[in-house]
């Protein structure tokens, strides 16, 4: 496919723009939950990222009912999701949940490229 890249002094340049396709391979994603697991789910071990994060976590919220930690960069810790669900975020905005979780993994916060955050209080029964 051509396309008009510029038009200098009347004349036009012309680029030819291929469209190029890019394999990459999804790399393993390694998660930890509190919750319990399926019968038909294996044990996946956790990087020593997510140990450390999930010790911080469940130090911070001990009456967490649910915590799932996951490199999402492949295990190299550049990137993590983590969802907690806790009664300490009990009539919280979201905002300040997050902050309590930041506030928690700060030191480890500052090594990460990025971390994806889903927090919520229990739903009443």
């Amino acid at each position: 496919m051509l396309s008009v890249m510029k038009q200098l002094f009347g004349q036009v340049h012309l680029s030819a723009v291929r469209a190029v396709s890019t394999t990459y391979s999804t790399p393993y994603i390694h998660a930890f939950s509190t919750s319990t697991p399926n019968d038909s789910e294996d044990k996946i071990d956790l990087t020593a990222g997510e140990k450390q994060l999930m010790e911080k976590i469940n130090r911070a919220f001990p009456d967490a009912t649910h915590v799932q930690v996951s490199d999402v960069s492949g295990g190299c810790g550049a990137m993590y999701q983590i969802s907690i669900e806790s009664p300490q975020f009990q009539g919280k905005r979201t905002i300040q949940q997050h902050r309590m979780v930041n506030e928690a993994l700060a030191e480890d916060i500052k090594n990460m490229h990025g971390l994806q955050l889903n927090t919520k209080a229990p739903e009443a029964k």
